[in-house]
């Protein structure tokens, strides 16, 4: 097969590819993020970009216009060079910078004031951080004291720390006489593991009594996006935090479009995709620090479960096959230069465990950090993105479940959906017959799409002003101008073309309306089939606690309007932003939150929706605004 060189701007980054590797390949090779929604299948039309010179073979042309065509439209995804290429990549396709939560410094893990046992600050106290150095001076062996080179130096480490079982690696062994000798038994030792963690390893012994700081990463690997706290392991303290898009992106917004490409040869793809990612915040957090990579010594990564796996490079594909066994649900550490990540190469990588195929580490982080499991509250808790996962529990019992709820809270599968960029339109208002639109955008610009938050309190707006009707459908036709037929049915127009970034009108139809309600019925009726299983009602909840990017955002008001979120006081609700990271740092920090972590995962119960008929049930209820049966939203605004 013939090889073409294919230059894209803006940017002018220019890569090879054979005639049989889509342009979407090559802009992989390339690393420009483009958006791919549906993984390359051309069904979303996302990724299309401009032939500026050259030829090319596409196979679909999926919702590109006429006009499109002509102007030299094609799909990323599923056209094929045959000649050299010059390709525009216009704004609208390329993933820009969006709202990453990152979480605050400060935060520090702690039992809540109810709960049995001491409390533990991740600073200090119980806290015993994965990684850490000690500057020790070992005894001179002489005729009356020959103990072995290692079994000195574990005698006096055991005496400072208490750790009873230590593994030197290869490499210390092989270095370690000289080291001793030449140090004259004054040496700082790197140890990897502690407290409640399974294995303590000496990862390094070096000669003297070294200054400087040593770090650790926490990080936050989600289907959307990646970021790292970087920590001073000496003080507790987070010294930088960062966060991008998941690279992985460009294989599919959802965790199933990137495992059936993992499964269909991809995996490699994918698992450097999310290591390139993690070593670019990297980079940038040691660049800003002015220190070297390789004073990083333990990660710990909190994601969901098929996240974990691509990570590692763990096949994922019976994750999504019933009946949903993955891998691993808990994964020994692993070194860093095995996982492909440029910090120190013998640095422990702890991904926390989780509990079932579509309930991972992700959410036992926030478990941990929302103190529930050590709590009389009974509380539940709720982490909304493509998947809905939600514990429900306190001290004595927990019971989690995953729904479902498709990309549509990220801005998958609307024409002018998108995730929480520069421009999306995250707040929105409709006046009472839908004549006048108010909005707010990511970054106050104009706007270009309309994200998760916007879309929530667009259809609880467009309800309330008599515009849709209780199953999303459009009844107000006549009232309004911004109302109108089009080639694919309904729409009602959100910005006119003047005002948009995109110089047309950003519109959404009444296909995507209920798309919509099909998410936040699959949320509710997962709630809803957990209270069930354990028999309490709805007001038996205390307290309701949020996480993630998109719940931080979202008005609690007008999800419980339409019917997303359980009518209880809207005073029992919180925020706790991004519990990933927090618990991801919790575990960096302090053995003992590592040994409740544990504890969690032995407490908690997977309930899967899947078997038997009553989330079937539950969801075709929830389909209408606010529900079907009216007396579970006795507060609910029409």
């Amino acid at each position: 097969m013939a090889d073409f060189t294919v230059l894209f701007f803006p940017g002018g980054r220019q890569v090879v590819i054979g005639e049989g590797e889509s342009l979407i390949n090559a802009m992989i090779k390339a690393n420009i993020p483009i958006i791919a929604s549906c993984g390359g299948e051309g069904v979303c039309s996302r990724c299309k970009v401009m032939v500026k010179e050259g030829r090319v073979k596409s196979l679909s042309t999926g919702r590109l216009t006429v006009e499109e065509q002509k102007q030299g439209y094609v799909l990323a995804c599923r056209s094929f060079p045959e000649s050299h290429l010059v390709i525009e990549v216009p704004e609208e396709s390329r993933l820009g910078e969006h709202q990453v939560m990152l979480g605050e410094s400060g935060d520090n893990w702690k039992r809540p004031a109810d709960a049995p046992g001491d409390t533990c600050l991740c600073t200090g106290g119980l806290g015993v951080p994965l990684f850490r150095k000690l500057r020790l001076v070992l005894p001179e062996p002489d005729i009356n004291d020959s103990e072995d080179d290692l079994g000195r130096l574990v005698r006096v480490i055991r005496k400072e720390t208490g750790i009873k079982h230590l593994q030197p690696s290869l490499d210390v062994l092989r270095t370690l006489p000289q080291v001793l000798r030449r140090s004259g038994w004054k040496v700082t030792v790197s140890l990897a593991g502690g407290g409640g963690y399974h294995a303590v390893e000496i990862i390094e012994v070096k000669p003297g009594h070294a200054d400087g700081q040593y770090y650790g990463l926490a990080v936050d690997i989600g289907t959307t996006t990646v970021v790292a706290q970087l920590i001073d392991l000496g003080n507790g303290r987070t010294v930088g935090m960062k966060g991008a898009y998941n690279r992985q992106a460009v294989f599919g917004d959802d965790v199933i479009s990137r495992i059936i490409q993992a499964s269909e040869g991809g995996l490699q793809g994918l698992q450097k995709a999310v290591v390139d990612t993690i070593n670019d915040l990297v980079e940038e957090l040691t660049a800003e620090q002015r220190i070297k990579p390789a004073d990083i010594g333990a990660v710990v990564c909190a994601g969901n479960t098929a996240m974990t796996h691509m990570f590692l490079g763990i096949d994922p594909t019976y994750i999504r096959l019933e009946p949903y066994t993955p891998a691993a649900n808990s994964i020994p550490a692993v070194q860093a230069g095995y996982a492909g990540l440029k910090i120190h190469p013998r640095a422990l990588i702890q991904c926390l465990p989780g509990i079932g195929s579509y309930v991972g580490g992700d959410i036992t982080a926030g478990v941990l950090i929302t103190g529930m499991a050590f709590s009389g509250d009974l509380t539940l808790f709720i982490d909304i993105g493509t998947n809905g996962e939600i514990v429900l529990g306190n001290q004595e019992w927990l019971i989690s479940c995953a729904c479902s709820a498709g990309p549509a809270f990220e801005g998958g599968g609307l024409r002018y959906g998108m995730r929480a960029m520069q421009g999306a339109i995250e707040h929105i208002k409709i006046a009472c017959g839908g004549a006048d639109v108010e909005y707010k955008t990511v970054g106050g610009a104009p706007p270009v799409g309309i994200c998760g938050s916007g879309l929530i309190e667009c259809v609880a707006g467009l309800y309330r002003a008599g515009i849709i009707d209780r199953g999303g459908n459009f009844v107000a036709a006549g009232s309004t101008p911004r109302l109108r037929e089009s080639a694919e049915g309904m729409e009602f127009v959100l910005s006119w073309s003047g005002e948009s970034g995109r110089r047309e009108d950003i519109t959404i139809s009444e296909a995507e309306i209920k798309n919509l309600l099909r998410s936040k019925a699959a949320v509710y009726a997962g709630i809803r089939c957990m209270l069930q299983a354990v028999g309490l009602p709805v007001e038996a909840i205390d307290r309701v606690i949020i996480a993630g990017g998109f719940g931080q955002y979202i008005s609690i008001r007008d999800a419980i309007d339409i019917g997303m979120l359980p009518d209880v006081p809207v005073e029992k609700y919180s925020y706790i932003g991004n519990s990933s990271l927090k618990g991801a740092r919790a575990v960096l920090l302090s053995g003992r939150a590592w040994e409740e972590i544990e504890e969690i995962i032995h407490k908690m119960t997977y309930l899967e929706l899947s078997a038997g008929s009553a989330f079937m049930d539950e969801f075709v209820s929830a389909l209408f605004i606010p529900h079907t049966d009216l007396n579970l939203f006795p507060s609910a605004r029409s």
